[in-house]
């Protein structure tokens, strides 16, 4: 029923611009026949608006993988470099925490691991929201910034790494077969706000999966079993998502390139100084508003990102 509504509401948006564009461009005629200019020029900025929606409709229908409109999780860790790494990690978590807002999307933090200063070891939150994993996944990679360090007492110019991991929520209806011997369950106490229980027991799970190497942890409840349930859903996701690049060689190529957290493996790099520029290295779209940004505001780069992606799949199936 959920697809079935999605499709027919798809439908209904370009039958509802179909007949807007007739209209538009028959009161346009009519003004032109009678001269009427203040006619003409509203029917003109109809015509502009009216592109603007068919750009973001046909937008969307690049959104059609497997698992694009579902949930999903987004994973931040710091690379190395101590502190700076680690408050660039928390400047990347409210970035697409201000996008994920900005969307009507919910975000709830699951997991996060405080740097020693400052900022961010790692964090893990769940982006709630049609078509959330569709638009994040073009997100996962290195990203790289540049800034003078607000750390450095010599005010000398640094660059920070953190990876960027997005993988979608799975419905219950499809099997990822996870058996106990190849698990193993860590418990230990959570950090940060949460409460005295929640400091003074042995309430957050960390589940490694033996076989792939998958790590997840979860603390946001003080109920270990509430955890556990969560850290469960965050693996079969993982696992499902690593299926899902299996399938698709150009994302298998994408995380073979975010293996190591450094030089030569970034997807975008935000520079603050020398000068003001963010650009993706994978389509070379750039800007030089980089506050924006760092505030949110990325569909330029999911969409670009979210093209090229497609574009190249398809050119693999025809090659096929």
């Amino acid at each position: 029923m959920r697809e079935r509504n999605q499709i027919e509401k798809s439908l209904n948006d370009f039958q509802d611009l179909e007949n807007e564009l007739r209209d538009t461009v028959d009161l346009i005629e009519l003004g032109e026949a009678e001269g009427d200019t203040e006619i003409v020029d509203e029917g003109e900025a109809t015509l502009a608006r009216l592109q603007n929606t068919a750009a973001r409709q046909e937008l969307l229908t690049l959104l059609s993988g497997e698992a694009d409109e579902n949930d999903c999780f987004v994973e931040v860790h710091a690379g190395a470099g101590g502190t700076e790494s680690q408050d660039w990690a928390q400047m990347l978590m409210r970035m697409y925490s201000r996008w994920a807002e900005a969307h009507g999307y919910k975000v709830e933090l699951l997991d996060e691991s405080a740097g020693e200063e400052a900022g961010l070891k790692s964090a893990t939150v769940r982006v709630q929201g049609h078509n959330a994993y569709g638009w994040l996944k073009t997100e996962s990679g290195v990203h790289r910034l540049v800034r003078i360090s607000p750390y450095d007492s010599s005010a000398r110019r640094h660059t920070s790494f953190a990876s960027v991991w997005v993988f979608p929520e799975i419905d219950d209806d499809i099997d990822i077969e996870i058996e106990e011997k190849d698990l193993r369950i860590d418990t230990y106490r959570s950090q940060g706000a949460g409460g005295q229980h929640v400091n003074t027991t042995d309430s957050a799970i960390r589940i490694t999966h033996i076989p792939s190497g998958i790590v997840v942890a979860c603390q946001n409840d003080r109920s270990q079993h509430r955890n556990r349930a969560e850290a469960m859903r965050m693996l079969r996701a993982r696992l499902f998502e690593a299926e899902l690049q299996r399938r698709e060689e150009a994302a298998q190529a994408e995380q073979e390139a975010k293996t190591e957290i450094g030089w030569g493996h970034q997807i975008r790099s935000y520079v603050l100084h020398p000068y003001q520029m963010v650009k993706d290295l994978r389509t070379e779209v750039e800007t030089s508003n980089t506050q924006g940004v760092l505030d949110g505001e990325l569909d330029d780069f999911m969409a670009a990102a979210l093209a090229q992606r497609v574009s190249v799949s398809a050119g693999e199936k025809k090659t096929q």
